[in-house]
């Protein structure tokens, strides 16, 4: 084997495989940092100059996280998010969702509108998630004496994005859309529900494959018209 190191067929293939290595390396790194599916992207630069997408955005947040946070101190606390958000990965791997941002206790993720519409991703997202961690209900109890329950708020609409930042550099979305998400989200306590989603997305949902109940037509602050909200079960 040491012979073979000084050989010339090792020589002459030893920049192939460099090459190689640092290709995997640099798409593992990619993907580590934005998520799956977007290294070609990447590659073929189509986030140098901001482009405008039509996309639908959940934003998931865990309920009564604050008093969570006070029972179980900033340590424990954070060991117990790492956990989640490490058990909730293969559900968002399976519907195919991107994950955009983790905010301390939320995750934003996002789909493109033809990706989240099919086999109701972007819904069945939200009720996989909330059916895993019931399952888990037992484990989590015996390690943190809390069961994390999350609330969801669904929003479709257009954002520009692109490359952002000069010391640090990240892929970025701009929008209303991300506004009234984050709104629709803050509207579940007060409705009594779990998942809110706006009717710009009920209107492209497959029909028949979920049941979907109107909760009402809401004023969100900040917007000056009404829009009309759904839930599901």
């Amino acid at each position: 084997l040491s012979n073979y190191f000084f050989s010339y067929e090792f020589i002459r293939n030893f920049p192939f495989w460099l090459l190689i290595l640092i290709g995997t390396i640099v798409t593992i790194l990619v993907n580590d940092k934005y998520g799956p599916g977007i290294f070609r992207k990447f590659l073929l630069g189509q986030y140098f100059k901001p482009t405008t997408e039509e996309r639908i955005f959940m934003f998931l947040d865990l309920k009564g996280s604050t008093a969570i946070a006070e029972r179980l101190g900033e340590s424990k606390y954070f060991r117990f998010l790492q956990a989640v958000y490490k058990d909730i990965t293969p559900v968002v791997l399976k519907r195919k969702a991107e994950v955009y941002q983790y905010v301390g206790d939320e995750i934003v993720l996002s789909w493109n509108k033809t990706r989240g519409v099919s086999e109701l991703n972007c819904i069945r997202c939200f009720f996989e998630i909330r059916s895993l961690l019931q399952k888990l209900a037992p484990q989590y109890e015996s390690q943190f004496g809390q069961v994390p329950r999350f609330k969801a708020g669904i929003h479709l609409g257009k954002v520009t994005v692109g490359e952002i930042g000069v010391i640090k550099r990240d892929i970025a979305y701009s929008g209303d859309v991300l506004n009234t998400t984050a709104r629709i989200q803050a509207k579940c306590n007060e409705l009594g529900t779990e998942l809110l989603f706006s009717k710009a997305l009920f209107d492209i949902l497959p029909k028949g494959q979920i049941v979907p109940e109107l909760i009402g037509t809401v004023e969100l602050r900040g917007k000056k018209e009404e829009i009309s909200l759904y839930t599901a079960q």
